[in-house]
């Protein structure tokens, strides 16, 4: 093993990057022989696998909702109709304003 003492901040940071780099390395490498050798196993019984990273984040793609409202003296006040209804809404509809006279 290297003796470390005798080493500067900058030296330690190197030698610390580069076994971070090397562990890295090697769990990828173990990571791949494992699942290798699960594919392996599941092709001698006529079987096949779909293996799913579960560390990776799903992320929902969903339709963008239209807007629906919108203020009428205010154009950057508006709400697609969804969730709780905005406080110009309300005090709109509060005033005797019907809904539809917002709908965009």
């Amino acid at each position: 093993m290297t003796e470390f003492h005798g080493l500067s901040e900058d030296e330690l940071q190197v030698v610390i990057e580069n076994a971070q780099k090397a562990l890295k390395n090697k769990q990828v490498s173990k990571h791949r022989e494992v699942i290798a050798q699960i594919k392996e196993l599941a092709a001698s019984i006529g079987a096949t696998v779909d293996i799913h990273e579960g560390n990776k984040k799903v992320t929902r793609k969903g339709a963008e909702v239209a807007i629906k409202y919108r203020h009428p003296d205010d154009p950057e006040k508006t709400w697609k109709g969804r969730g709780m209804m905005p406080k110009w809404m309300q005090e709109l509809l509060s005033s005797g304003h019907d809904r539809s006279e917002f709908e965009v």
